[in-house]
C-alpha cells in the first residue's frame, strides 16, 4: 500500500519508518528544505514520560488569573480577536476538574512510557546518535510550595507505576553537581532516572536518511494545499508542485492540522502555543549540567546536547506568529544564567521559537477518521519528542490493519 505522510518532523518522520517496516510504499511531504525544520528543530531535548502531566488540572484557572498580564509570565495570553483559542480555551476549562486531568493524565502516560521503550529499541536497532544521555531528569524546586506540588505529582507517578523519587538538596546537588555553582536556593525536588535527553533535529534527520535508505521518498519545498477525497475516501494530494496520489494518507502537521482538515468536516481543536529557546556554546566552560533538569519556579528545561546547552521554556498563545519578544527571551537566558552562571559564553547564544501543537487535554490525537484511508496523527503539545516513536508505531500497526501495542481508547479526533 502507498501511505502519504504529511509532514517530516520528528511525529511524521517516525510513522514513515513504522510504515516502512510494515511494508508499505511511503511518500513524505513538507513544505520545508528538509525534516525537522520547525517544531521539531530546537525543542527542549527532553524525553520526559515521567513529567507528561496534562496542562488542564483543577489548579490551572487561577494560576492562568495570577499570570494575567505579566509579559514575563510562563504562559502568556497575547489578546485578540481569535476565535480558535476562544474554542479551544473553553474546551480546556472544561478539562480543568481533578477527575478530567487523572484521566488525561492516564492516556499521555500511556503514549509518553511506550514511546520512550520504541524509542530505545529503534536507536539500538538502527545505532542512531543525536546527542542522547540516559542520566534522568532531575526536577528541582525553589520553595515550600513548589515542593508540595512535585510531591503530589511525583506520589501520583508512583502510583502509575513509574520510577520517580524526591530528592533533598544535597541529593539534587550529587545528581547535578553544576548546581554547586548556582546563585538559585535549591530546597530539593524530584528525579526520574528512567528519563533521557537528546537533540530531536539530529534524531529526525538520522532517522530520514534511514527512511530515505529503506525506499521512502521525500518530496520536500512542497507545500500541502489541499485534500481531495470522492465517497468517504481521500484520492489525492493537492500541492504547489501538482497532485500526490496514494491509498492512505497520514496528518501529522502539528498545530497546522486542523487548517488541512476543516475543509473536510474534521474539527480539530489544536491550537498553537509558541515555544522559546536558546542554545548556549558551552566550549571552555566547566559549568553546564549533564543531567536534564526542570525548574518548576520559572517552568523551564534544560538539556546538554554535545557542546551546547539547550534551555527552553515559556507557553505564548499569539496564534501562528513566530515573532518573539525580547522581555522574554531575556528572562529566559537571566534565569538560566541564575543557575547556571558558567554554562557557557553569554555573547554566543541561538533563539529560537516554535509552535505546540497542544489539544485542550494535553493528550494526542492518534485516530482513523470518516474518512477510511485518512489518519490523524498530531497534537502532542510539549511532548512531541518524548512521544514521537510510540505514536508513530501506533498509527503505523492501526494503518496496517494490525493491533497497536498500546489501546487508542481515548485518544480519537471525536473525544472532542
Amino acid at each position: 500500500m502507498h501511505v502519504v505522510v504529511l509532514g517530516a518532523g520528528v511525529i511524521g518522520t517516525t510513522a514513515a519508518w513504522y510504515l516502512l517496516e510494515n511494508g508499505h510504499q511511503v511518500t513524505v511531504i513538507d513544505r520545508q528544505h528538509a525534516s525537522a525544520q520547525e517544531t521539531s528543530f530546537a525543542n527542549g531535548g527532553q524525553i520526559s514520560a515521567c513529567h507528561a502531566t496534562p496542562w488542564a488540572n483543577a489548579n490551572t484557572p487561577k494560576q492562568i488569573l495570577k499570570w494575567l498580564g505579566r509579559e514575563e509570565a510562563p504562559l502568556l495570553f497575547r489578546m485578540r480577536f481569535d476565535p480558535q483559542l476562544f474554542d479551544w480555551g473553553l474546551r480546556f476549562l472544561r478539562n480543568c476538574t481533578s477527575a478530567r486531568a487523572a484521566e488525561n493524565l492516564e492516556k499521555s502516560l500511556r503514549v509518553a512510557v511506550y514511546s520512550r521503550d520504541c524509542l530505545r529499541q529503534l536507536r539500538n536497532d538502527l545505532g542512531l546518535t543525536y546527542d542522547h544521555r540516559q542520566e534522568g531528569i532531575l526536577h528541582i524546586c525553589r520553595d515550600e510550595r513548589e515542593m508540595a506540588s512535585v510531591a503530589a505529582a511525583t506520589a501520583q507517578m508512583q502510583e502509575f507505576g513509574l520510577n520517580r523519587r524526591m530528592v533533598s538538596a544535597d541529593e539534587c546537588y550529587d545528581i547535578e553537581p553544576a548546581l554547586r555553582q548556582s546563585n538559585a536556593k535549591i530546597l530539593g525536588g524530584s528525579f526520574t532516572p528512567d528519563d533521557e535527553s537528546g537533540d530531536a533535529h539530529k534524531f529526525t534527520q538520522s532517522l530520514a536518511q534511514k527512511c530515505i535508505e529503506r525506499g521512502a521518498t521525500f518530496k520536500f519545498d512542497t507545500k500541502i494545499m489541499g485534500l481531495k477525497y470522492d465517497q468517504g475516501r481521500v484520492t489525492s494530494v493537492q500541492t504547489d508542485a501538482g497532485t500526490i496520489n496514494g491509498d492512505a494518507f497520514v496528518v501529522c502537521m502539528g498545530s497546522y492540522s486542523p487548517l488541512l482538515t476543516k475543509p473536510l468536516g474534521i474539527h480539530l481543536p489544536i491550537y498553537p502555543c509558541k515555544g522559546y529557546s536558546l542554545s548556549i556554546n558551552t566550549t571552555g566552560y566547566n559549568g553546564a549540567p549533564t543531567t536534564a533538569l526542570i525548574d518548576d519556579s520559572v517552568k523551564m528545561v534544560y538539556a546538554r546536547l554535545g557542546d551546547r546547552l539547550r534551555v527552553a521554556g515559556t507557553a505564548e498563545l499569539d496564534g501562528y506568529s513566530l515573532r518573539m519578544s525580547e522581555r522574554r527571551q531575556q528572562m529566559i537566558v537571566d534565569k538560566a544564567f541564575e543557575l547556571f552562571p558558567n554554562s557557557g559564553d553569554r555573547s554566543n547564544i541561538t533563539f529560537w521559537s516554535g509552535l505546540r501543537p497542544v489539544t485542550p487535554d494535553s493528550a494526542p490525537i492518534i485516530s482513523r477518521t470518516k474518512y477510511a484511508n485518512l489518519f490523524l496523527n498530531t497534537g502532542h503539545g510539549t511532548l512531541g519528542w518524548t512521544m514521537s516513536c510510540g505514536s508513530g508505531k501506533a498509527i503505523a500497526d492501526l494503518i496496517s490493519n494490525k493491533h497497536p501495542d498500546i489501546p487508542l481508547t481515548g485518544l480519537g479526533s471525536e473525544r472532542f
